[in-house]
């Protein structure tokens, strides 16, 4: 902070202002009044200290003065000016008015009653007092520039509730930066800005800025407020209702402890409801309890992401996967750190076979957590990434992954015939193609599904040609048939007229 002017003689410290607004030590005191005397040996030692910057000794002796002789304006704004320098501007603001009170054309007062205003964010207050300055002395570069400041801090005010009332919380948090640099002892900005930090989500700023008003006035409602707003936003409700109480016991009517205290009751009540559902294995009440907490208040973002992924957890039970994976996504919107929105999105992927996206949200989890169990399950998803690329031989038969030996049989029998080229004679080159290809398809997967061996190997995501069990380009479907079929593979007529389906074959036997 910039020092402050104050009254001395002109051999102890140059001064500003005129020599005519200064106490004369002892020249004005020839009736021998020995308390003008006394006060003015403490003027200019309190003058000395101030010179020292030693603050407080300064503000002691203006004191002592002040008490010798009250009626003297220039003692109350020396120990004002002091007062500033300490940072004491609510005090400072008392000595000026009293000193312009005593002297309504003290022009110093004046400009440190507007200086001690503008400092507490009172700006129109401090344009008036920088206007009486300007009355009495219209060139005071001085005034002229803090009339200036005035301005800008008004302005910036009204900047700052425009974007409160829009919800453009950076915007307010901006503009009280700015408006701190012109005010910068005012709590009323610094409670504003912590309030939209913690709304943004940045809690250790906004506790800081609390914590360091809760410091100078333990009492203060709306430091106590924004104390408890970022422990609920942090999902420590308990707690954050005890700060609310606490407000509401030093400002009964303030409406924002009252609303947040009202809101985290709710939200702890019906997030603990849902929970004791979903252990009922009461799963449709469970997703209708989550969805009626998420309405409660849309700015707890820590609170809500965890709802949200609860409520994925009820909608899988429900088999609303999609749904789930939508609510883990806004989880994680939220929340990006949030390891376990990712983990149910990642098993909602698996469960749909989307398996590029599962290993992705492994991925994640297992660059920010190293456990074993996150690095199994994403070799897993990476497993079946890779198992989802090779032919499903499983599909080209027709039958699920848990068939039996006698399933996949009848299965090849019902393709193979329902492929085979003969059946396709009389069709167009492109179909006789395509049914060419899909005949060869079921005999590589009825060989891979119909040996053990190769089965387990295929099964755990084994690369069976590289493995040397199966080689593709040797491979002749026509061989599997005739094996299949006792070597039969002349024996049969297929009907190949427009009206035949796929059962239109029959046994000729030679």
């Amino acid at each position: 902070m910039a020092a402050v002017d104050i009254d001395v003689p002109v051999e102890t410290e140059p001064q500003i202002c005129n020599q005519e607004d200064l106490e004369r030590p002892l020249s004005r005191n020839k009736s021998g009044n020995p308390f003008k005397t006394l006060a003015e040996s403490f003027k200019e030692q309190g003058n000395a200290y101030y010179s020292k910057k030693d603050y407080s000794q300064a503000f002691n002796y203006y004191t002592k003065a002040i008490d010798a002789c009250p009626k003297n304006a220039s003692y109350y704004g020396n120990r004002a000016a002091t007062l500033m320098m300490l940072c004491r501007f609510r005090e400072a603001l008392e000595d000026s008015q009293q000193a312009v009170r005593l002297d309504d054309c003290f022009m110093k007062g004046h400009l440190r009653e507007g200086k001690c205003h503008l400092s507490l964010g009172n700006a129109m207050a401090a344009n008036r007092c920088f206007q009486k300055v300007l009355e009495l002395e219209p060139s005071n570069r001085e005034a002229q520039q803090e009339k200036k400041n005035a301005a800008a801090l008004l302005e910036y005010q009204r900047m700052a509730d425009f974007g409160f009332e829009k919800r453009d919380f950076r915007k307010v948090v901006f503009c009280m930066d700015r408006a701190l640099a012109l005010a910068s002892a005012c709590h009323r900005f610094k409670i504003l800005k912590a309030e939209c930090l913690a709304l943004l989500g940045r809690y250790p700023e906004a506790q800081s800025v609390a914590s360091d008003i809760l410091r100078m006035d333990s009492t203060n409602a709306d430091a106590l407020y924004v104390r408890g707003l970022c422990l609920y936003y942090e999902d420590c409700i308990d707690k954050a209702v005890q700060f609310f109480v606490q407000a509401l016991r030093m400002a009964p009517d303030h409406e924002k402890a009252r609303l947040a205290c009202r809101n985290a009751k709710a939200l702890k009540a019906k997030k603990e409801e849902g929970n004791q559902a979903f252990k009922n294995n009461n799963y449709e009440a469970a997703y209708q309890l989550y969805t009626e907490a998420l309405a409660i208040d849309p700015n707890n973002i820590k609170t809500n992401a965890k709802l949200y992924c609860n409520r994925a957890t009820a909608g899988a039970k429900l088999k609303k996967v999609d749904q789930a994976i939508e609510d883990c996504t806004n989880a994680i919107k939220l929340d990006d750190t949030y390891i376990k929105a990712y983990l149910r999105r990642a098993q909602c992927y698996m469960d749909t076979e989307q398996y590029e996206e599962a290993v992705r949200d492994y991925e994640k989890v297992y660059q920010t957590e190293k456990t074993s169990d996150h690095k199994q399950m994403l070799k897993k998803a990476q497993m079946e990434l890779k198992k989802s690329k090779r032919k499903d031989y499983y599909k080209v038969l027709g039958v699920g992954k848990n068939a039996t030996e006698d399933e996949i049989k009848k299965a090849y029998r019902k393709r193979a015939l329902m492929h085979h080229p003969d059946r396709h004679s009389s069709a167009t080159p492109e179909v006789q193609k395509e049914e060419e290809k899909k005949f060869k398809e079921v005999g590589e997967a009825f060989t891979v599904l119909s040996d053990p061996k190769k089965k387990v190997r295929y099964d755990n995501g084994h690369d069976l040609e590289d493995d040397g069990c199966f080689d593709g380009g040797d491979f002749d479907a026509n061989n599997i048939f005739r094996a299949f079929f006792g070597g039969h593979s002349g024996g049969f007529t297929f009907d190949s007229s427009p009206d035949s389906g796929p059962g239109n074959f029959f046994f000729q036997f030679g």
